[in-house]
């Protein structure tokens, strides 16, 4: 009895350490994971993590003594639960769940396990006798003789992911020796720095963080202009709105300072500016196709146009 009290002493220790000492946490879980699996994925995540194992009982015990000092895994308990696992690590997450995930072993299919995937038969020669064909025929296995033996004639679906493998698909399976079942940790949950979220979020790419972000200041920003309530997202567009109103309301009076004579110039003698554009135009297209002489009055007005329209829309913006 001291040993076992020794042993749970020690492991709440251990998992103490592993909690101060990794500021992330997978976890796994560890169904048909056999030993020797578990020993090569230790041996992948070597430097870089650390697993630890142990009954749900105690690992939600040696939870709740350390909430105290770590509220954030209250959390955490809920996820203790089941046939489950704990990888530690400091390392990055994508790296760690590329381990995780990468080591997997191939297995037989059995009768009454659910299949984790679609089990497809390939067409193609079986090499088996021609006595063999009534228990292809009970399968709705499509066959035909070739050569003395049996061929299978197309694909077959089999079995659909997540329905039960019957006894006649499991040994037909094994008859072909197909191994359609793969067994490895699967990634529950990932604890970082009090935070829940599932592996797919490691996905996310930083291009889409920053797009996810600048949609949020923009939503921001529009809300804020709309009730007029200056925020950090909107106050740049508020200044810029405010000079367009200095601007419009100069315009139309009287009053007038350095930045808004130019504008009053434009107004006041547009005659100046039109001539001088198709001038510095001929400048840069001498030598020039003759085509190119013909467009100078029509671009004049054109720039005319465009110039009144700008300037008077520019003036007229909403208040």
């Amino acid at each position: 009895m001291v040993r076992s009290r020794d042993d749970k002493q020690a492991y709440f220790a251990k998992l103490k350490d592993f909690i101060e000492t990794y500021p992330s946490i997978f976890v796994v879980n560890v169904d048909n994971v056999g030993s020797n699996q578990m020993h090569q994925i230790r041996q992948a995540l070597r430097g870089k993590g650390v697993i630890l194992m142990g009954k749900n009982t105690m690992v939600r015990r040696a939870i709740r003594l350390i909430l105290a000092d770590h509220p954030d895994f209250e959390r955490f308990l809920p996820l203790v639960k089941g046939n489950v696992g704990f990888v530690f690590t400091s390392a990055d997450l994508k790296e760690i769940r590329d381990v995780i995930l990468a080591n997997k072993v191939a297995a037989p299919a059995k009768a009454g396990a659910l299949a984790p995937n679609d089990i497809i038969v390939p067409a193609g020669n079986t090499g088996m006798e021609p006595g063999k064909t009534s228990f292809f025929q009970a399968l709705q296995v499509p066959t035909k003789i070739a050569r003395g033996t049996i061929e299978i004639v197309s694909d077959v679906h089999l079995v659909i992911a997540g329905d039960r493998v019957d006894a006649s698909q499991a040994t037909l399976l094994n008859m072909l020796n197909i191994s359609p079942f793969t067994y490895g940790m699967k990634i529950i949950q990932i604890f970082s720095e009090g935070q829940l979220f599932p592996a797919s979020v490691l996905d996310v790419s930083e291009d889409e963080l920053v797009g996810r972000f600048m949609q949020g200041v923009q939503t921001i920003a529009a809300i804020s202009l709309a009730i007029s309530y200056p925020t950090l997202a909107s106050v740049t567009h508020s200044l810029v709105n405010t000079y367009k109103r200095v601007l419009a309301v100069a315009l139309e009076t009287d009053y007038t300072f350095p930045e808004v004579e130019a504008l009053k110039d434009r107004l006041a003698n547009p005659e100046a500016y039109a001539a001088a554009a198709p001038a510095a135009d001929a400048g840069a297209a001498a030598g020039g196709a003759a085509a190119k002489e013909e467009k100078p009055a029509e671009e004049e007005e054109e720039s005319d146009d465009d110039l009144g329209f700008g300037l008077f829309f520019f003036a007229k913006l909403p208040h």
